[in-house]
């Protein structure tokens, strides 16, 4: 979900007006996405593990937004049998935020229709050393030796273990990489980058990237036949 900030500068606003229409693209797209059954799993990438490195009123001003986010939109969610979870060390977010998140995810626990991950203080790295650190703890405990760690093994141990391979990851905003999401799960995910800033992609700019991927031929490593 990139480009909230290049959005409000080229209208000569302020930068969390950005990123309120972020939030406004989020519900529209999840909206769209829930009532075309179009995936049955869709993951966000809101906050990284890097983004504190940005002015703390933004920091702080992103975190009221999200949490007014997981606020208003869980009994829509409960509705629409949607069930959000967040990914990330949600220990280091805001005590509000923290309930929030805590009580949208219980409330939305038995959603069938649509799973949304939304990434809070995640980062790749962070998650792979998550991982490692489990691992470690494992082995410590006499529960896990070098011969048995392999990598399905290592992919229980994560913080994305209950989740699915991604398929198609969307990247907006010009920006052509990973920027720290997924590394261990998108060892296979198919990529489609617009310049398309996010408060702009729209239920036609999913299709197309949809399309894209459907139109892609996937080997996993394998020989095409």
């Amino acid at each position: 979900m990139d480009g909230n900030g290049r959005w409000a500068n080229a209208r000569g606003l302020p930068r969390m007006e950005g990123h309120r229409q972020g939030i406004k693209a989020v519900e529209r797209l999840v909206r769209f996405v829930g009532e075309e059954r179009l995936v049955p799993h869709i993951s966000l990438f809101a906050f990284s593990t890097e983004n504190w490195s940005r002015p703390g009123a933004e920091v702080d001003s992103l975190f009221d937004l999200l949490e007014r986010f997981m606020r208003e939109r869980a009994p829509e969610f409960v509705d629409r049998g949607v069930r959000l979870h967040v990914l990330g060390a949600v220990e280091a977010l805001p005590p509000a935020l923290r309930q929030s998140v805590a009580e949208i995810e219980a409330r939305t626990q038995s959603g069938s229709a649509l799973n949304l991950s939304v990434g809070i203080n995640f980062g790749g790295r962070w998650s792979i050393l998550t991982g490692v650190k489990r691992a470690m703890q494992l082995a410590q405990e006499g529960k896990l030796s070098a011969q048995d760690l392999d990598e399905a093994t290592f992919s229980r141990l994560l913080p994305t273990a209950n989740l699915p391979e991604p398929d198609l990851i969307v990247r907006t905003g010009e920006e052509k990489r990973i920027s720290n999401f997924y590394l261990w799960e998108a060892a296979y995910a198919e990529f489609h980058f617009t310049a398309t800033l996010w408060p702009d992609f729209s239920e036609e700019d999913l299709l197309l990237a949809i399309q894209d991927f459907q139109g892609r031929r996937r080997r996993f490593g394998r020989v095409a036949s």
